[in-house]
């Protein structure tokens, strides 16, 4: 018997209840930072991609009320009609400049900028080759271009080059990456990547989301943290909302690259370009992501703090050198329980569960920023000793 809409919809939530993978929304009340206010509490936040505790910065917030003051609120229609304005454009050349190619161009967030590149570069006929686990913008944008479309285990270059040979010689071949997994913290192997998409006449794409202003000695990512060039890793994407606070993404490569996607990727032809205001503030980020260079060692030593407290306290955490320390749990329920209790104790960090995550993966994905004092991080690992260290 046919079920109504409401129906066929309420299972499908029901049966998400059930499995411990129901989602919530939390009412963020406050700016972000290392502090924040939830729901009516104060907690200490642990689970933000502000890597860098840009979000809030006085200089960015002036640069975007200025240029608010001056090009209004909204782009107006999309950068091939008549929104794309100098202060875009202005963003794109630093952008180029910072990660030493040739061009730059601006998407409005990294999910899209996936789609776009992916469904420019390729279609019927093609190949495309990714990681399992990829962020699910890469993987959307490898399903959606029609290419055929393969996973290789993770970090595995045997395996890829296996997938490769026997992929024969017709059609256009991409490789396509994160360069920092977003759920795990560890790095793709990029140099290696390279020498293999050399070898097999393969392009390489790597989303530098996770990477981009927190890697290489000037905060240009993991292209420049490898010291891979524009003919090594010719498909560069990052995003402007985690470690400079703001908000977008880009790609850069060569002035082909960014002409071909200016003319066939749909995700940018056909969208609203971001406000000017956003990219004038983007802009002040490049700014101090050059002056503040502090940030970024403050962020290694808190990172290395947590770990070495981590370690002395035996919790299970991944093998991660990146903001992004994952503490592994298995079950989806067990993840979901220790979040509440840490949200209990006054510290927010977000259960990670399928599909997100393979299944029997579920972890604690805890994230560490510049602007988190020491202090804070000990309560981190205080709380997590009650919540997690003892099995309570």
């Amino acid at each position: 018997m046919p079920h109504s809409l409401e129906q066929s919809l309420q299972a499908a939530l029901d049966e998400r209840t059930a499995t411990h993978r129901y989602r919530v929304r939390r009412l963020l009340e406050s700016a972000q930072g290392p502090a924040v206010r939830v729901d009516g509490r104060d907690y200490l936040q642990f689970c933000s991609n502000d890597y860098l505790g840009l979000a809030n910065h006085p200089r960015l917030i002036a640069a975007m009320q200025s240029a608010a003051a001056e090009y209004g609120v909204g782009s107006g229609a999309s950068h091939l009609v008549s929104g794309h304005s100098h202060w875009h454009h202005e963003l794109e050349e630093r952008l180029a400049a910072l990660t030493g190619r040739s061009r730059a161009l601006l998407f409005s967030t990294g999910y899209m900028a996936n789609l776009g590149i992916i469904n420019a570069l390729l279609g019927k006929g093609d190949h495309i080759f990714e990681d399992r686990l990829n962020h699910a913008s890469l993987l959307d944008g490898g399903l959606l271009s029609g290419a055929r479309f393969q996973r290789f285990a993770h970090n595995d270059i045997a395996d890829l080059q296996r997938r490769l040979e026997k992929s024969g010689d017709e059609g256009r071949r991409l490789i396509a990456v994160d360069a920092v997994f977003s759920m795990d913290g560890d790095l793709a192997p990029l140099p290696e990547l390279a020498a293999v998409a050399k070898q097999n006449n393969a392009w390489l794409m790597a989303d530098d989301a996770h990477g981009f202003g927190v890697l290489g000695a000037h905060g240009a990512g993991s292209a420049e943290h490898f010291g891979l060039s524009q003919e090594e890793l010719p498909v560069l994407m990052g995003t402007l909302g985690k470690a400079l606070g703001c908000f977008g993404a880009f790609v850069a490569g060569s002035e082909v690259l960014i002409e071909t996607l200016i003319q066939f990727a749909r995700p940018y032809i056909y969208t609203t370009a971001m406000p000017p205001a956003v990219a004038a503030a983007n802009l002040a980020a490049l700014d101090v992501l050059a002056e503040e260079d502090w940030r970024r060692s403050q962020l290694q030593r808190n990172i290395q703090a947590f770990r070495e407290g981590a370690a002395r306290l035996g919790l299970p955490l991944a093998s991660s050198d990146t903001a992004i320390q994952p503490l592994l749990v298995g079950a989806d329920s067990d993840a979901l329980a220790f979040s509440e209790r840490l949200a209990g104790q006054g510290i927010l960090v977000s259960a990670i569960r399928p599909p997100t995550v393979p299944e029997g993966t579920a972890r604690l994905r805890i994230t560490l920023s510049a602007a988190h004092s020491r202090e804070q991080i000990d309560s981190l690992l205080n709380a997590l000793e009650q919540c997690v260290g003892r099995g309570e």
